[in-house]
């Protein structure tokens, strides 16, 4: 059973079992999956360095697009410019922070540096939202209701499974986030 990340002497440290960490695996690979960019033809070196990106759209997975949010809600044209501009970085950050944490999952114990915790936070928050995405998590409501869920013997459907998965993240993002305001607190 997964323990809670906790501070110590070590720095952040937690533990998951076998499964939990293959799970962990799972949903951060396919976030992964989702956020590489389709290769392009004969694709401008220049604009590549600097992360220039001419031919980008706005996602038509709503998850996705949650991801990688427009900037302004009104003005479509002022936020695929942005996109334009920034959107490369935005993916190669968000895939490399959960590289990095999948990375350490291939250890039993997981003793996180403070960029570490920083790269597992921004993992976990991206799966989180990929999920609350995908359980249609549009309020408060949807929420609660997702909640109630815990029961792993209850998961009779895809959406009580991945509400499972859902509670478990948000627990283990949750536990790391107080680790890490613990880290801020000393003296």
């Amino acid at each position: 059973m997964a323990k809670a990340f906790r501070n110590g002497l070590k720095g952040i440290t937690g533990h998951l079992e076998p499964a939990e960490r293959e799970l962990l695996r799972g949903l951060l690979d396919d976030v992964i999956s989702m956020l590489e960019p389709a290769e392009q033809a004969n694709e401008d070196p220049l604009a590549a360095l600097i992360g220039l990106d001419l031919n980008v759209t706005e996602p038509g997975d709503r998850a996705l697009k949650r991801l990688l949010p427009n900037v302004m809600k009104d003005d479509g044209d002022a936020s695929l410019e942005f996109r334009q501009l920034t959107e490369r970085s935005l993916r190669e950050t968000k895939i490399g922070a959960l590289r990095a944490a999948a990375l350490d999952l291939d250890r039993d114990e997981l003793v996180l540096t403070e960029a570490g915790a920083g790269h597992w936070s921004m993992a976990l928050n991206d799966v989180r939202l990929v999920l609350a995405e995908r359980l249609d998590i549009q309020d408060e409501e949807d929420a609660n209701h997702v909640h109630q869920m815990q029961d792993w013997s209850q998961a009779e459907d895809v959406e009580s499974y991945l509400a499972l998965v859902y509670n478990f993240t948000t627990w283990l993002q949750e536990s790391l986030m107080q680790a890490m305001l613990e880290t801020l607190e000393r003296p």
